[in-house]
């Protein structure tokens, strides 16, 4: 990569929890505009960056069929919700006078383009923040997956999962005084110990493809620059 840089175009998954902040549902204003400005410090420096953005600080498919809805419909409610996410997110960094380009795996042409490979890599290429909406477009199917899926369709150099904790842990860090954190796993680690980095199938796919993930602490600020200019934080799940 130009000037010795790991990584130049970058898959971003954030949960839609992380939007949420403390509050623990919907959106939390600050929360959104901390993690917008995380985003636009990356494409300001040069990155190409792409992001998804999960669904559940408003709805999970998975819990609505387990309260009895049916599970299609509960997923399809979920892939909605991903799009108010993404439509936040889109609003605060275009205030940021960072461009933006939406595009949905869900047609919903007042909002935003529907998914195209080539329209996604010429945004990319344009220095444009690309947020993908919608999942993928069906139901059974997690936001992790679309994450995988996108940034292989992308040709992404990673995956950086920011979540609420600086790392993979041995066991929950919060219950669990004497967890260790892991600097380095094998996807066949992430598979056989069964720890929850992304679901099976995302992770399956990362490892198909040679796809790294990088997880780290979302609140640390400056993290996802961090990250991306090389720096040795978190945990990186490789081959």
């Amino acid at each position: 990569m130009s000037n010795n840089r790991p990584y130049k175009r970058i898959l971003l998954k954030l949960s839609g929890e992380a939007m949420a902040g403390d509050i623990g549902f919907g959106f939390c204003a600050k929360t959104v505009k901390n993690i917008a400005a995380e985003v636009d410090s990356v494409a300001k420096a040069g990155f190409e960056i792409a992001v998804v953005i999960g669904g559940g600080n408003f709805m999970r498919g998975e819990a609505m069929a387990q309260a009895g809805m049916d599970r299609v419909n509960g997923d399809y409610m979920g892939m909605m919700a991903t799009m108010m996410n993404a439509m936040m997110l889109r609003d605060v960094l275009e205030k940021m006078n960072t461009k933006t380009a939406l595009l949905s795996a869900l047609h919903l042409k007042e909002i935003g383009e529907p998914y195209i490979r080539r329209n996604a890599l010429e945004h990319l290429s344009n220095g444009k923040v690309v947020i993908f909406a919608g999942g993928t477009g069906s139901p059974f199917f997690t936001t992790d997956t679309t994450a995988t899926l996108r940034a292989n369709e992308i040709n992404a150099d990673v995956i950086f999962k920011a979540t609420n904790v600086d790392g993979i842990y041995t066991a929950d860090p919060k219950k669990d005084a004497t967890a260790t954190k892991y600097e380095r796993l094998s996807f066949m680690d992430v598979l056989k110990n069964e720890l929850r980095v992304m679901d099976a199938t995302a992770i399956a796919m990362c490892k198909e493809n040679n796809l790294p993930i990088q997880v780290f602490c979302l609140q640390d600020k400056g993290s996802v620059l961090k990250a991306a200019q090389g720096e040795p934080i978190g945990t990186i799940v490789g081959a």
